[in-house]
């Protein structure tokens, strides 16, 4: 073979954006069938999977996303190029339903037949659900996720979960078929999915991914990078102010947002869209009624820009104290009068995680210079506080317990509660900027709230939280603590203990969330 055409096969080896569009034929909705260009969606997968297998030489992504957004044409693709130049490399593909296995299968039969012949691999076995390559020893096979025990006695070193969110028996599987894959240098595991619900196995694992507690990382892919998810407007299409705002928050134009309209009606269910088609992570798994904090508040809070800074530099630490197990998240974030930033995590930290936190917070006062670090210090965290306050930081850190008094108790059952409703009052109060992140965003519309039998506020508490299979909300936490007490304008000052007086409060009841029932 010549220098030439070795350097053009390594390169269809090496490069997948090279070989797909060169040996890959796709069909379209339109049922044609086309080379494979990959569109804004499949761009945007294939670099963040290429960068974390840089990184760690492996690949572990969990995918969100909406309908129809070419994620499993992408990861079908990406395997049969692994596994069809890759000796001794095997694929497994397990969908929620036998239709959707059908469908993956015969996509991977189409990259096959109409793959070129110089590139092509000799085929061994081949079946509706298996397709092998003798001579590399490497193959393709599917699977529904009916029986606990599919795919369980085989090794593979490529897998791709389908609509995880729906399998039936999903925490079976996870520990039977996933285990199935060894970690390994070149393994691939890929869980996509649309959301179904919260507390299923896929939202945990999304969780966890999204805050950094697990080895996947987290891919969410929005609707509107979809091209063809726009329509004609017409001559008499107007907005909306829902519209005008959702459009100006995502910078949509006339045509996408006639889509979504179109599609609403369609559903016949708002609610319904976020979760087929969101714009966020949150949204896709945010049911109607769920959290206290409107996601809507939160997410113009996110979009805000240029928001002024002023008063005194407050700091929120919600900290892990060092735990071992997969809860272990210290969350940090900054904030001046109506700006969040600086939002931080530090996760994995292991038994001497508590002198990391405390180390960390000491750069923070020693580099920043803030007014105020208010600390949890409840459980664990008394620990930390005391760290610091032997080492000559007690004017400046604060300890905060949630089940402390609330400065005012007829408003508030207990501490818990002032912070979020104070923070709520603060996020509604736009125009007020917190970070853009989906991780932050779930942690303030996570948690539910509700009032007593005296009308006090009270918040859920960690353990329900934990029953519903909710993360604890560590981000929003840190951001609640710097609402704990309210300051004076002046940089010197210390907390106060009247809400009355305080410049950021706004005065007259918040209470604006969604009550649920917490019993």
């Amino acid at each position: 073979m010549s220098e030439d055409r070795l350097e053009i096969k390594q390169r269809l080896k090496d490069d997948f954006w090279h070989y797909a569009v060169r040996c890959l034929k796709i069909r379209t909705k339109a049922s044609e069938t086309l080379p494979f260009n990959l569109n804004r969606v499949q761009n945007y997968i294939h670099q963040r999977l290429e960068e974390q297998r840089e990184k760690t030489g492996r690949v572990r992504a969990i995918i969100l996303k909406g309908r129809q957004q070419g994620c499993s044409t992408y990861v079908e693709g990406r395997f049969y190029w692994r596994v069809t130049h890759t000796p001794g490399a095997r694929a497994f593909i397990l969908t929620h339903e036998q239709a959707a296995t059908d469908n993956l299968f015969d996509m991977v039969s189409r990259y096959h037949e109409n793959c070129p012949s110089q590139v092509k691999p000799r085929t061994g076995a081949s079946s509706a659900k298996e397709l092998s390559f003798d001579r590399l020893d490497s193959g393709y096979k599917v699977g529904t996720a009916g029986t606990k025990a599919v795919g369980r006695s085989s090794t593979f070193q490529l897998f791709h979960g389908s609509e995880v969110a729906f399998w039936p028996n999903a925490q079976d599987h996870a520990a039977g078929v996933l285990q199935a894959v060894p970690d390994e240098a070149g393994t691939e595991v890929i869980l996509e999915s649309t959301a179904n619900g919260i507390g299923n196995y896929y939202h945990t694992q999304w969780q966890d991914a999204e805050a950094g507690l697990s080895d996947f990382i987290a891919v969410f892919i929005p609707w509107y990078w979809q091209e063809e998810y726009s329509r004609e407007p017409g001559e008499n299409f107007t907005l909306s102010t829902d519209e005008v705002k959702y459009q100006e928050e995502y910078g949509l134009n006339l045509g996408q947002i006639a889509w979504r309209r179109a599609k609403i009606i369609e559903l016949g269910s708002g609610g319904l869209f976020r979760q087929e088609y969101p714009a966020t992570a949150a949204e896709a798994f945010q049911s109607s009624g769920d959290g206290y904090i409107l996601p809507e508040i939160v997410m113009g809070a996110r979009k805000a820009k240029a928001v002024e800074r002023f008063g005194p530099v407050l700091i929120g630490v919600d900290p892990s104290a060092g735990r071992t197990d997969k809860a272990d998240r210290t969350a940090i974030i900054r904030r001046q009068g109506r700006v969040a930033y600086g939002l931080e995590t530090m996760t994995k930290l292991g038994p001497l995680g508590t002198m990391q936190i405390v180390a960390r917070i000491i750069a923070i006062i020693n580099q920043e210079r803030p007014d105020k670090v208010f600390l949890d210090r409840a459980g664990l965290g008394v620990g930390i506080l005391d760290r610091l306050h032997e080492l000559g930081y007690g004017d400046v850190v604060v300890g905060v317990n949630g089940g402390d008094a609330a400065s005012d108790p007829k408003r508030w059952k207990n501490k818990k509660a002032e912070m979020w409703d104070t923070c709520y009052t603060w996020l509604k109060d736009q125009p007020c900027q917190i970070p853009d992140s989906d991780e932050l965003h779930a942690d303030l519309t996570g948690i539910q709230g509700g009032w007593d039998s005296n009308s006090c506020l009270v918040m859920e508490t960690n353990e329900h939280l934990a029953s519903r299979k909710i993360r604890s909300p560590d981000t929003a936490v840190a951001l609640c603590l710097t609402h704990s007490y309210p300051m004076r304008l002046e940089m010197s000052s210390a907390p106060l203990t009247t809400p009355q007086e305080d410049w950021l409060i706004i005065q007259g009841q918040s209470h604006g969330g969604r009550a649920v029932n917490l019993e």
